[in-house]
């Protein structure tokens, strides 16, 4: 016996299906953002305290 998702209660159950993997994948990458980019920042922000200190001593 053969058992499929076929009609329209399977364009339904794809649907949903596809909904549930794309609010996943934009809230897996919400996530990442929200996280990931201060482990970047701050150490940027630390190299252009030294950056700024350094020229400060040169003018100085």
């Amino acid at each position: 016996m053969e058992h499929s998702f076929g009609g329209p209660f399977g364009t339904l159950f794809a649907g949903l299906g596809l909904g549930a993997f794309y609010a996943a994948l934009i809230w897996i990458n919400v996530l990442l953002g929200v996280f990931l980019t201060p482990l970047f920042l701050v150490p940027l922000t630390w190299v252009q305290d030294a950056v700024l200190a350094k020229r400060a001593r040169k003018t100085a």
